[in-house]
């Protein structure tokens, strides 16, 4: 059986690691280490050492230009200290079959990087972007999910229903052209939809499409499965007493699902 090593990475705004970490040593990782963006410069952590990388929630760079926008520039241009491109070791993860998840903040960066939708398998070309919440301000609620049975994202399967909190500013789809939203639906590359829990259908109505995304998008995958991104924050709803409603006698399946479907799907291989 192989083994689940986790490499979750902070730095530069980043304030959602630890959890992240701990979602996944809960989901069964054998190997779930934190590292700075400065560690992977340095050389003392490689990308390649591990085959799952999370990008965690924060404030990259404090939101400066737009959400992640600086981060992504810095793993396009950023190079080790022994003169590697950064961007390299990435590609290299990814092309040994590496997973990827992208929460929030990580998700911001997955599409401004262009790791996400790689709609015709064109990663490191930016096909979408999020932007403001309709509501012009911040969301900070739970929210109801639909998971997209038909996509090929290995995080989401066996998923139908989550409830999971989302905080974000920034949060609802933009689409590059017409051709990228329709390449997302006939792809299935729409992982994750907010959901009304009365018919359990995605919905773009306020406030359980916290941003006006269209077509109540709340993750994306790419054409392997093997990235996912999105806005609400699995790694939050770890344990039973992390519902709001617990207290009350309210439950629902944990979202560390993701996590340890991820976990899975790579000691499957």
């Amino acid at each position: 059986m192989a083994q689940a090593k986790t490499l979750v990475i902070t730095g530069y705004g980043t304030n959602c690691e630890v959890e992240s970490a701990h979602a996944a040593r809960l989901s069964g990782a054998d190997v779930a280490d934190i590292a700075y963006f400065s560690d992977l410069v340095a050389g003392r952590t490689r990308l390649t050492d591990y085959n799952f990388l999370i990008f965690p929630g924060g404030f990259l760079d404090g939101d400066d230009l737009g959400s992640a926008l600086a981060a992504a520039q810095r793993w396009r241009h950023a190079a080790t200290e022994q003169k590697e491109p950064l961007l390299n070791q990435l590609k290299t993860f990814f092309a040994n079959g590496g997973i990827i998840l992208g929460i929030c903040n990580g998700f911001q960066l997955l599409v401004k990087l262009g790791l996400l939708p790689a709609i015709g398998g064109d990663y490191f070309d930016r096909q979408v972007s999020l932007s403001h919440n309709d509501s012009a301000r911040f969301e900070d609620r739970w929210v109801h999910l639909k998971a997209n049975p038909q996509s090929p994202c290995v995080f989401t399967k066996g998923v139908d229903m989550l409830y999971l909190p989302v905080r974000h500013g920034e949060g609802k789809i933009i689409f590059r052209d017409e051709t990228v939203r329709e390449a997302l639906i006939s792809q299935n590359l729409i992982a994750l939809q907010y959901a009304d829990p009365e018919s359990g259908e995605p919905t773009e109505a306020y406030p359980l499409n916290p941003n006006g995304s269209p077509m109540g998008i709340a993750g994306l995958t790419d054409p392997s499965g093997r990235i996912l991104g999105l806005m609400p924050h699995p790694e939050a709803y770890n344990h039973p007493t992390n519902h709001p409603g617990w207290t009350a006698g309210e439950t629902s399946e944990l979202g560390i699902i993701l996590v340890k479907n991820g976990i899975n799907y790579l000691k499957s291989l």
